[in-house]
Formats: structure tokens, sequence, C-alpha cells
């Protein structure tokens, strides 16, 4: 049974571009969690992790889960060389955090009730899981746009 040669130099930039794709997926989906606290009443963190609000981490949830997609295609859909394939997975990265951002403020426009009202609500709403998978197809539909 032979193994063949393993180059090392070839492993080293394997694992230095997923290091810097998992640095950029992380700030990517970090300033995702921000934006959505600052497009939702009160602090997100203390009504997902502390009140344990059903609504509020749902709608965090979905949008994770899109921006996710967004990176996930971006990574994917990038340039071959390293250098391009990071600016590249970062803009379309950031601008999915953006159109997710709009997304959101035109569905609390146009879905009847007000938005703001549903994260704060303290019982699990059926509403939250319409707007979650609003946001989770929105992510889903800027996704299949990177390609």
């Amino acid at each position: 049974m032979e193994f063949g040669s393993v180059d090392a130099g070839l492993l080293g930039q394997g694992v230095l571009a997923t290091l810097l794709y998992f640095v950029i997926g992380f700030a990517v989906l970090a300033l995702g969690f921000v934006v959505l606290d600052v497009l939702t009443p009160g602090n997100l963190r203390r009504q997902v992790y502390t009140d344990r609000n059903p609504n509020a981490a749902i709608l965090l949830a979905a949008n994770h889960l899109a921006l996710a997609l967004i990176v996930v295609t971006a990574i994917l859909t990038s340039d071959d060389s390293l250098g391009q394939g990071l600016v590249d997975s970062l803009v379309y990265g950031l601008l999915g955090v953006v159109l997710q951002g709009v997304a959101l403020r035109l569905l609390d426009a146009f879905v009847p009730g007000h938005l703001r009202a549903l994260v704060t609500e303290p019982r699990m709403s059926g509403a939250a899981w319409a707007v979650g998978s609003s946001l989770l197809a929105i992510g889903a539909v800027n996704a299949a746009a990177l390609s």
C-alpha cells in the first residue's frame, strides 16, 4: 500500500485559508447579531439568553441561518486566489448583513402589527415563526443571487 507524498506547504496554506475564512464568517455573523439587536427593541442578548424570550430567539436563529447561507455561498463562489476570495467573501457577507437588515425593516413596515412588539412578547407567537421563515427565505434568495 502506498500513501504517496504529503505537501506540508500546501497543507499549511489550506489550514491558513480555513482559519481566515472562519474569521470572516464569524465576523459577519457577529455583525449580523449587532444589526439585529439595533433593529429590534431592548437588549437582544438579554432577551434571548437571560429572559429566554422565544420570539426573539426565533428571529435571531432565522437571521443567523440566513446569514450563514449567504456566507457559505460567498465562500464557495469566491475567487480561487486566497486574497481575492477573502475579499469577495467579506464584501458579500457584509452586503448580506445590510440586505437582511433592509428586509427586516420592510417586514416591519408591511407585516400587520408591529414587529417591535412581537420581539418583546414573552409568549411564543406564530408571527415570529412567519417572520423568521421570511428572513430565512430572503437569506436564501440573497445567497442564490451571489452565484
